[in-house]
Parts: C-alpha cells; structure tokens; sequence
C-alpha cells in the first residue's frame, strides 16, 4: 500500500491507496519543518494520524510520498523523514516540495507549467516527472503578486490613501471598520501577515462585478504571469496549470488575462490531493 500527503502550514489531507484501486482518506493538523522539529512531528502522527489507520494498513504500508511545505531544503525534508520514519518504521519516505505535489497533481505525466496561486504564490517548469526550472518567490513583502495577500495587501492600501471608489469604499469600511493601528500591528509585528492581507481579499470574491475589483484581480494576475510564467522559455508552447484558491475562486478572471497574454490553461484544482492520488495510482498500475 502507498500513502501519500499534501501538507500546508495548517492541515494535511493523506491517501492511502491500494493496489485493487481502493482510496481511504484521514485528515491531519500542517507541519512545517522550520517550526517544528521530528520529535513534535512523529507526536502529531502518533496522536492524529495513526489512529485513523488500522493496525494492517501501517504494516502494509511501503512507500510513503510526503508533499509540504518548508521542504525545500535537505535538512528540512530529513526532518520530515525522520518523524514518518518512526511512525511507518516499515515503508520507504520520499519527501519533497509542496511546489512538486501540485506540478505532479495538475501536470499528471505530462510536461507543463504548474502554479500555485493562493495565499502566496509559485510555479515550476516540469517535465512529467520532476521539476526542471522555478522562478524566485520572493515571498509576501516582496513578491507573491496574483495572491491573496496581494490583493488583500493592495486593497488597504488603497483605502487608506483613498484610491478606492467611494461606493466600495464605504462597504469596505462598514464591513472591516479597518483600524490603521491595527493593521500596523498585523503587517509588522504579528506572525502571518500575508494570512492577515488575505483575508481582505473575499471583499474582492464579493464585489467582482464592480469594475474596481475586477481590474484589481486582472492587473494582479497579469503581473503574476509576466513575472512568473511567461519567463519560462517557450512559455506559451506548453499548458499552464493551477492549483489554490484564488485560481479556483477566480478562474474566470484567470483565464481571460491568459487569454489576453497568448498563454493555454490547462487544469484549475482548488486542492491538488485529488490529483496526487490520480498520478501515483496511474505511476503503479493501481487504477479501477
């Protein structure tokens, strides 16, 4: 039997597949190895995951494919290993980027751009197996344009230097009675600001038949695919594919500024799990 999971900061959707096509499912609290080490990982497992597998499936477990984030690095992702390792002292562990879980769960077998466009932002070049190329994600201050922090983070700028219409503007405030205080507080001294901004950005979702909102969620994703996508070479020979859920929520917008930009999109998940289980069933056979 093969495991597999697809882990945020925040929660952790496993598979368990079996080789007659069988899928059982369990869910977790995230993990992220630059916040904890193998120790408070493996007690998360033992506590949450464990007891949502019966006794057979550990055992029978043999290969485990662990997507998260903060694996970007090998001391990371040993961190990562070493706690799943406790846990399944049976199965093999491969853990990698969360940025490869959504290339394999959009792209399948194939080659394409995969994309990540939710809170943050990322995208790869891959090749039907593993990455080829990235683009820099300078991260929330200095990046991630397209995102949720982004447009939320765009959104109280405009409202505290009034660039906002006064008819949105007026609903912005009824609903948020923003503090500038406060957003201070959160943009500069509490954890997560990119989560804070981002969740401005359903006011967007909400009001996007207004021109304003709308071209705010166009100019954001434009700028995502100049700086993102279309650096690749040949860009616009393969399909581009996304994964998050701005690119769901949005996907109307979304297409249409590929539209406008010459790109062909090819897949919009909310969540790549579903993908994930399709590419490793289809990599063993293990289809019904």
């Amino acid at each position: 039997m093969i495991l597999i999971a697809d882990s945020g900061s925040s929660k952790t959707d496993w598979r368990l597949l079996g080789p007659d096509g069988s899928v059982a499912q369990a869910k977790t609290v995230g993990f992220n190895p630059y916040f904890q080490d193998s120790d408070m990982i493996y007690e998360e497992l033992e506590k949450t995951l464990l007891p949502q597998l019966s006794s057979t499936s550990v055992t029978a477990i043999s290969e485990i494919y662990y997507y998260g984030a903060g694996c970007s690095s090998d001391t990371n992702r040993t961190i990562v290993r070493t706690a799943i390792n406790k846990a399944f002292p049976n199965a093999q562990v491969d853990a990698n980027h969360d940025l490869l879980a959504a290339a394999r769960a959009l792209c399948g077998h194939e080659p394409g751009i995969g994309c990540i466009l939710g809170t943050g932002v990322n995208s790869c070049l891959y090749d039907g197996k593993d990455i080829v190329t990235g683009r820099p994600s300078l991260g929330f201050w200095l990046g991630d344009e397209g995102s949720g922090g982004y447009m939320g983070k765009t959104l109280i700028q405009h409202y505290f230097h009034e660039d906002m219409p006064a008819d949105l503007r007026q609903k912005f405030e009824k609903r948020y009675k923003p503090v500038l205080s406060t957003v201070l507080e959160n943009a500069y001294k509490k954890p997560f600001p990119n989560s804070y901004f981002a969740s401005y950005s359903k006011f967007l979702f909400d009001n996007i038949s207004h021109p304003y909102a709308y071209q705010l969620v166009y100019d954001g994703f434009i700028t995502f695919l100049n700086r993102y996508v279309l650096k690749y070479e040949n860009a616009r020979s393969y399909k581009v594919h996304f994964t998050g859920s701005v690119a769901f929520y949005y996907n109307t917008v979304l297409r249409k500024a590929a539209q406008d930009t010459g790109l062909t999109i090819g897949h919009i998940m909310e969540s790549p799990i579903a993908g994930l289980t399709l590419y490793h069933q289809q990599k063993n056979g293990w289809q019904n």
